[in-house]
């Protein structure tokens, strides 16, 4: 386990290195391709588990808020609301910059019934999750390529509230890959990791992620999103899940979606919904 982390980050970038050269190395797209919708419509790196391999041009802003709605996995706990945002920003030399955080709600005691006691409520976690700060790299030649692939680097920084436990620095790093499908619809797969700390000793705590999406618009409006993932922890094993949603473009630039699906806590399955609302400023 020592050389996990270095041999895992030593493959995503052999894997880059090929990936780019393939990609550079395809016919090129026709000038037309950056007005499909596949390109021309907003695609977030929400709702799921899939990171898109859309990248925002130089000086472009985009704002994703999202909200999801889980119950416990246990059954016996309390239904719990985790809110987020990532802020995008469009930099040089095909680099999108990036930060997000979440904000759990903390858990409302039972209003007790007569004389009863007030119950005493377990301790959870709430408040602002801790910072996580990252950045996109392009790797094919082209953004608006049929095909994309692009490297993600991100660090969990130990800025969350203090009921959020074993806070530490956590890296981690995805490859990203995606396929249009015609005009209008475009398969999507990640692979990568996250680990606690920087030390190998810590790939221990961390997990490992594949995810395979599909998400393309039904009418000029109107649109999908389906996923299957699993993640892969040494104390868990596989945890695979589904998410799948629909979104309404109100705008250009602004996008609602609802969306369903499993997360996992504790290594336990849980059920969740959500909303969300993105949107790109313009320049």
């Amino acid at each position: 386990m020592r050389t996990t982390i270095l041999l895992t980050a030593t493959g995503l970038l052999l894997l880059a290195g090929p990936a780019r050269t393939l990609a550079q190395n395809l016919p090129s797209d026709p000038v037309e391709n950056a007005d499909t919708p596949f390109i021309r419509n907003l695609r977030p790196d929400r709702p799921g588990q899939t990171v898109t391999t859309s990248m925002l041009h130089p000086g472009q802003v985009q704002v994703e808020l999202g909200t999801l709605r889980y119950a416990p996995p246990d059954g016996l706990g309390p239904r719990r609301t985790l809110s987020s945002a990532l802020l995008r920003v469009g930099f040089f030399n095909h680099i999108e910059l990036r930060a997000s955080q979440g904000y759990l709600a903390s858990v409302s005691a039972p209003t007790p019934v007569g004389d009863a006691p007030l119950p005493t409520l377990p301790s959870y976690s709430s408040g602002f999750a801790p910072l996580t700060v990252g950045a996109k790299f392009l790797a094919s030649s082209n953004q608006d390529a049929r095909s994309q692939v692009v490297l993600l680097t991100e660090l969990t920084l130990p800025t969350g509230d203090a009921s959020y436990p074993n806070q530490t620095y956590e890296p981690a790093a995805r490859l990203l890959v995606s396929q249009q499908l015609g005009q209008r619809y475009g398969l999507e797969a990640n692979v990568g990791f996250r680990q606690r700390g920087f030390r190998a000793e810590g790939t221990s705590q961390g997990h490992y992620l594949g995810t395979l999406a599909l998400n393309g618009a039904i009418l000029p409006t109107i649109g999908f999103f389906a996923e299957t993932y699993t993640f892969w922890q040494r104390i868990y094993g596989w945890q695979p899940g589904l998410t799948g949603g629909l979104y309404w473009r109100l705008l250009p630039g602004l996008r609602l979606d609802l969306n369903a699906g499993n997360t996992w806590r504790a290594g336990r399955a849980a059920p969740q919904i959500g909303a969300g609302l993105s949107v790109r400023l313009p320049k």
